[in-house]
């Protein structure tokens, strides 16, 4: 209970600032223009800087074991199968619903919400772990939900769309952040101090920012149809991901470290990403939105509870 409580008062301070962006735009007092200027600027600025300044010191940070990516990764392919078995047998969906139901199970907010997290709970040491996975993150699910969809709507794959979903993860702000970051931390250089202290007081602002447009965007989502859909969703992503993820690192002898690091990442909220997808590929788009405010409310109490017991 003691564990709970600490990861509970460590983690209390982010959601209450999503909560307060989301009564910012629930007030209606300020317009979406602000809150997609706000998440363009985390996106392609803020987080970019933190991620940089900290990868930028690579070689001085401890190394990562690789089976974590085994271990995450595996877990997420496992519940993406669960997921699309369970989509057809309780909701009678399609390929195409299948794989955006799927993708709400695995899918979360690794970047607005993982990295303060995991740096407010678990410290500087989790960070390598965290953005090792956000670099795999998004090109092995977007190709993962991405080959889904294709066989589904054509039974073959389609080389253009892997194309397309590898040029679209590598030019992400994020994804290549960290990748030119990683980069010049391995020459061992020192980042100069021109450029060091303005990139680490624009990735100061990374995090409680992130938060907050997180929180506005949810109350532009708002609640919205697909309520059984959208608890299965919610049920997936906050308990059979984490659980799945933590058997793995089990099951491989994951350092302790690294399996926190892992199983908050799969314990997070269902991801804005999500949305995308269901507009892109017009499937379970009121489903999804609701998955995303459901799981986001409800993680307030699952993430601090998955790491206490990952703790123990």
């Amino acid at each position: 209970m003691s564990t709970f409580l600490h990861h509970a008062g460590l983690s209390a301070p982010l959601f209450l600032l999503i909560l307060a962006g989301y009564l910012l735009a629930a007030s209606g007092r300020w317009p979406r223009a602000v809150s997609d200027a706000l998440s363009k600027f985390v996106f392609a600025v803020a987080v970019p800087a933190l991620l940089f300044s900290l990868m930028s010191d690579f070689s001085k940070l401890p190394p990562v074991d690789t089976r974590l990516l085994i271990a995450f990764f595996g877990g997420c392919l496992i519940v993406f199968v669960l997921g699309r078995v369970v989509g057809l047998w309780l909701f009678g969906l399609n390929g195409v619903q299948q794989s955006v139901f799927a993708l709400g199970g695995i899918f979360a907010n690794n970047v607005l919400l993982g990295v303060p997290i995991a740096k407010a709970t678990l410290g500087e040491t989790a960070m390598p772990s965290v953005a090792l996975v956000i670099v795999f993150n998004s090109l092995t699910l977007w190709t993962l939900v991405t080959v889904s969809v294709e066989w589904a709507r054509r039974g073959e794959l389609s080389l253009r769309g892997f194309g397309n979903t590898l040029r679209g993860v590598l030019t992400n702000p994020v994804v290549a952040s960290v990748l030119i970051g990683a980069a010049f931390g391995m020459t061992g250089l020192p980042l100069p101090a021109l450029l060091g202290t303005p990139l680490s007081l624009l990735g100061q602002s990374a995090i409680p920012l992130s938060l907050i447009v997180l929180g506005m965007g949810l109350a532009e989502y708002g609640i919205r149809s697909g309520w059984r859909e959208a608890a299965a969703i919610t049920a997936i992503k906050l308990v059979a991901q984490p659980l799945v993820v933590w058997a793995l690192a089990w099951l491989l002898g994951l350092p302790p470290v690294e399996t926190q690091a892992v199983v908050l990442l799969a314990a997070l909220a269902v991801g804005v990403n999500v949305y995308l997808m269901a507009r892109e590929f017009d499937a379970l788009q009121g489903p999804v939105a609701t998955s995303m405010v459901l799981s986001t409310a409800l993680s307030a109490l699952t993430v601090p509870l998955a790491l206490a017991l990952v703790a123990r």
